[in-house]
């Protein structure tokens, strides 16, 4: 039960740290920006990229044609001249401002990584500091399996790198110490 209520209590504290970094301290937004026309990109979406959602990569290359060595040649300097894209495309569109669907998706998602760190924090009995160690550390290991592989193989800017890495280390960090505390104070109690 005290690593249940450590993941709850740790949930809670990483989504509402989650709402400060991205509405308040713009974590999410380095490295992203405005198009020059967005009219025209936006115009040309349905007729270049058709009626499939998905993640797009441009220049494409399809991959069964990896062995193709004329066809990887032709890929190669292809995408050394042109613009490089990687695309979320939803062709039916969505309203970015209505969130009643993200907000739960994220507490959970937050709870959930919650509950399996709070399960490993609990794995044994240590201290305050070796749980918040612990929480460090999986922050930055999610870090680096996760952003460090868009930001190396799918082009992600290096500032949104680094504001993902402040925002997970500082989040777990906070997420950490809550639980940390939570676990060793449950510990403590006379059964």
């Amino acid at each position: 039960m005290r690593i249940l209520v450590a993941a709850i209590f740790g949930g809670i504290v990483m989504f509402i740290w989650g709402a400060i970094a991205h509405m308040a301290l713009g974590l999410g937004n380095p490295g992203i920006h405005q198009p020059a026309h967005e009219d025209a990109v936006l115009s040309t979406l349905h007729e270049g990229l058709g009626q499939t959602p998905g993640v797009y990569i441009l220049p494409s290359f399809d991959p069964s044609q990896w062995r193709d060595q004329a066809a990887r040649k032709a890929y190669a300097q292809k995408t050394a001249t042109s613009p490089y894209a990687w695309i979320v495309y939803l062709p039916q569109g969505d309203d970015m401002t209505d969130m009643h669907r993200q907000l739960p998706r994220q507490w959970a998602s937050d709870t959930l990584a919650s509950l399996a760190l709070a399960f490993v924090m609990g794995l044994a009995v240590f201290g305050f500091a070796r749980r918040l160690g612990i929480a460090a550390a999986a922050a930055v290991f999610a870090w680096l399996s996760t952003l460090v592989p868009y930001w190396t193989w799918y082009r992600f800017p290096v500032e949104l790198a680094w504001a993902a890495l402040a925002e997970q280390l500082i989040g777990w960090l906070l997420a950490g110490a809550v639980m940390a505390w939570w676990i060793g104070r449950a510990e403590r109690k006379p059964v």
